[in-house]
């Protein structure tokens, strides 16, 4: 079933969110960074079957708790957060008090109802999505890829030209750049590459001309 992609910027740190529907109207949300009452508005009229989460940082998972609350009472039952892997649990639950140290409001802690691992496949909107862990921007970091789409989320991995940052006490560059070579670089070039901030790109593009890889 053929997929439509809609890319809603959210928080002043200008995260990707993304809403993903089908032809019935079901949808994904992906990465809710904040801004929940908008993100249910951009979703009205769409059954939202899950919340899915790339990893725990506050502007991908800051909004899950709330937006999780307005689309389950407007739907009248339950709206999963599923994902990251298990190792991002400490970042998700101090996304509050990380954003008020920030000064940032509208975000909140969240519990995830499923912990995922990778190889998992979440059979969503007809679509199989494969989820592949690729560690380095933090320990519980997952990719989506839905190869029948052709298209990969990839959160803070890689993206336009650079990758994710590495520089916090729990980052490592040599898993991050290993990652993407093993589990993002060997898809086809034509998969299009959403990222976590800024522009889309695709696998070719940045095999060839990353910079981070021509080191």
């Amino acid at each position: 079933m053929k997929l439509t992609l809609r890319k809603v910027t959210v928080t002043p740190i200008r995260q990707n969110c993304m809403i993903l529907s089908d032809q019935s109207g079901r949808a994904v949300v992906v990465d809710p960074g904040g801004e929940s009452p908008r993100l249910a508005h951009e979703t009205g009229g769409l059954h939202v079957e899950a919340i899915l989460l790339t990893h725990g940082h506050l502007d991908h998972a800051g909004g899950a708790a709330d937006l999780k609350a307005l689309l389950t009472a407007r739907q009248e039952g339950e709206v999963p957060v599923i994902g990251p892997l298990r190792d991002d649990l400490f970042l998700l639950e101090r996304i509050e008090a990380q954003a008020a140290s920030l000064g940032l409001s509208g975000m909140k802690s969240v519990m995830p109802d499923r912990f995922l691992e990778d190889g998992d496949v979440l059979p969503l909107l007809g679509h199989d999505i494969e989820v592949a862990h690729v560690p380095g921007h933090t320990p519980g970091h997952v990719v989506f890829i839905l190869k029948k789409a052709g298209v990969v989320i990839a959160g803070d991995t890689l993206f336009r030209g650079t990758v994710g940052r590495t520089d916090f006490p729990y980052g490592n560059e040599r898993q991050l750049l290993d990652g993407i070579r093993e589990r993002l670089f060997t898809l086809p070039d034509e998969m299009v590459v959403l990222p976590g901030h800024g522009l889309p790109t695709t696998i070719g593009e940045e095999r060839r001309c990353n910079p981070a890889f021509q080191r």
